[in-house]
């Protein structure tokens, strides 16, 4: 992995774009999704850019980036859409201590965008490290697909009822609660209300008596996650406790959640 994926905090942070052409645009439509403060340097700008600083949602700046323009900001994107001008912008950048991204230069930037199913604040990004971008938006509509647009809301609501989910033990009780709430009880809910009554249904489920534990035994075949059931895969998943021999291959021990506990068996 050459690229570590993080979640940055952009929230009134400021963000510095460089181009006003449809290099530029094309990367605005992302960042304006963000609570980050946007400035872009454009001598030239597109109709587009100059209504969204007319709305407000930028500040535009009528004239080439210089130095002294990306003091303070955490990231400049480099969208000219000409290879001297990116490169100029860059080091601007880079001597003025931000992470520089050269939109479609891979190699010359510091950080790449991923391809981003948004579902805020469920936000699902997807990258391929430059190799395969086709790849990438095949991977995102298939998920865009699949992520319901209510999914947003219920992790919002959700996010307000932690606090009463603290009645249910911590545990395999309390993950269980969840796992009924997201997928289960609350995405058939309209509106928030709804989401809250179907919260309470969940959580009087969990409150009642223990669930008896269970055992599942998963085939791993010949170790390679990816000839494994769909079923298979999610016991694994969501497995407390994953009792394997030394024939299970790191591969699929991967797929277990990071509160598992693993122990290792002798075969007999």
């Amino acid at each position: 992995m050459r690229h570590f994926p993080i979640f940055a905090l952009v929230a009134d942070r400021r963000v510095v774009l460089a181009g006003g052409g449809e290099t530029a645009i094309a990367k605005l439509r992302l960042l304006l999704k963000t609570e980050a403060r946007i400035d872009v340097f454009a001598p030239a700008p597109a109709p587009e850019i100059s209504a969204w600083a007319a709305g407000g949602r930028l500040t535009l700046r009528l004239r080439r980036i210089s130095p002294g323009d990306v003091g303070g900001a955490l990231f400049l994107y480099a969208a000219h859409g000409d290879a001297a001008e990116d490169a100029r912008a860059a080091r601007i950048g880079r001597a003025e201590g931000a992470l520089v991204n050269i939109v479609d230069n891979l190699g010359d930037s510091d950080f790449i965008t991923p391809a981003i199913v948004d579902r805020d604040p469920v936000v699902v990004a997807i990258g391929t490290e430059g190799a395969a971008p086709v790849l990438a938006r095949g991977i995102k509509a298939h998920l865009e697909e699949r992520l319901a647009p209510s999914l947003g809301r219920l992790a919002r609501v959700g996010k307000t009822l932690r606090g009463a989910a603290e009645a249910v033990a911590p545990g395999r009780a309390r993950r269980a609660l969840w796992r009924d709430f997201y997928f289960r009880d609350g995405p058939a809910a309209r509106g928030d209300a709804e989401i809250r009554e179907r919260f309470e249904v969940a959580k009087s489920r969990a409150l009642g008596a223990p669930r008896d534990g269970r055992v599942d035994f998963v085939g791993a075949g010949p170790g390679d996650p990816e000839l494994m059931t769909l079923r298979a895969r999610e016991l694994v998943v969501r497995a407390d406790v994953i009792l394997h021999d030394a024939s299970v291959t790191p591969e699929i021990l991967e797929l277990a959640r990071r509160e598992a506990i693993l122990r290792p068996v002798a075969a007999e």
